[in-house]
C-alpha cells in the first residue's frame, strides 16, 4: 500500500467517521447490529483479557464515541482517550465529561510522555492502518515498563471470505487469503452514507508486526459472543460461533 493511497483512505474513514458518528453511537447504543458485534461480542472479550485495572492507567487508542472509556472508568482506573474522528471526540466528551479526551491521529507521535501508561487498548482500530510500525513505536514509548497493549481486529480468515454460488445455493468461503490488501465497505444509515477501509493483513504478517516492534504475546483469544446474545440476535450468534469475526490480542512490551 502506498503512503499517499493510505493517506487518501484514512481521511475518507475520518469523513465516514464523522458523517456517520451519531448514528454509529445510536447503533451501538441501541440493539442493533453493531450491538451485537461490539457490546455482546467484542468488548467482553476485550475486557476479559484486560483483566484488573483497578488504579491503573490506561489510555483507549481510537476511543471512538467512549464506550470502552466508560467501562473503563466504573473499573476505577484512570483513563483517557484519543481519536481521529471530530464527531466521535465530541460525543464521547459528552457521555464521559470526567476523563481526558483528545483529537488526534494515532499514526503520529501522540501526545502523551513516556512510559504515562500501564496498558493500552484499542478497539477495530488498528484494521483501519496498513502500516503499523508508527502506531506501535508509539505505544511501547508511552507504554511502562512490561506495560500491556491490548487490540482488536477482524479475524485475518475471516476477511478474506468470498461468496461463491453452487447449485443455486450461495456460500462463503475463504479466498485469497495471502492477498494483503484493503477491503473497502459501505455504511449506511439513515439515508447517509459513508466508505471505511479494512486492511488485511495475514497472521504471519501481524506476528511479525508485533515481534519487530518489540513485543511479546501474552494471549489471544476470537471473540466468542455472550449467551444472552443467543435470544436477542440468533441468526447472528449462530453465525459467530461458526466462524468468529473478531479477535483480540494480548502483548506485553519487551
Amino acid at each position: 500500500m502506498k503512503p499517499k493511497e493510505e493517506e487518501r483512505n484514512k481521511k475518507q474513514i475520518t469523513q465516514t467517521y464523522n458523517g456517520l458518528g451519531q448514528e454509529y453511537y445510536e447503533m451501538r447504543k441501541g440493539k442493533k447490529f453493531p450491538y451485537f458485534y461490539n457490546e455482546l461480542t467484542e468488548s467482553p472479550t476485550t475486557f476479559k483479557l484486560l483483566g484488573n485495572v483497578k488504579g491503573k492507567k490506561i489510555l483507549d487508542l481510537g476511543c471512538g464515541p467512549g464506550f470502552h472509556l466508560s467501562k473503563i472508568i466504573k473499573l476505577k482506573a484512570k483513563v483517557k482517550g484519543i481519536d481521529i474522528s471530530e464527531e466521535l471526540v465530541k460525543i464521547a466528551k459528552k457521555q464521559n465529561p470526567p476523563i481526558e479526551i483528545k483529537l488526534g491521529d494515532i499514526t503520529k507521535k501522540l501526545p502523551y510522555k513516556d512510559l504515562e501508561f500501564d496498558a493500552v487498548i484499542s478497539s477495530l482500530v488498528l484494521g483501519h492502518i496498513a502500516n503499523w510500525n508508527c502506531v506501535l513505536n508509539e505505544v511501547k514509548r508511552i507504554l511502562k515498563k512490561d506495560g500491556i497493549f491490548i487490540f482488536s481486529l477482524g479475524v485475518p480468515m475471516y476477511e478474506s471470505i468470498g461468496r461463491v454460488e453452487w447449485k443455486g445455493k450461495k456460500f462463503r468461503i475463504p479466498q485469497d487469503y495471502f492477498n494483503e490488501r484493503g477491503i473497502e465497505t459501505i455504511w449506511a444509515a439513515n439515508g447517509k452514507e459513508g466508505k471505511t477501509v479494512h486492511y488485511h493483513k495475514t497472521y504471519g504478517t501481524i506476528v511479525k508486526f508485533l515481534v519487530n516492534n518489540g513485543f511479546e504475546i501474552v494471549d489471544y483469544e476470537d471473540c466468542k459472543p455472550l449467551l444472552k446474545a443467543k435470544k436477542l440476535f440468533p441468526e447472528l450468534y449462530k453465525n459467530e460461533m461458526n466462524f468468529p469475526r473478531f479477535c483480540v490480542w494480548k502483548v506485553r512490551k519487551r
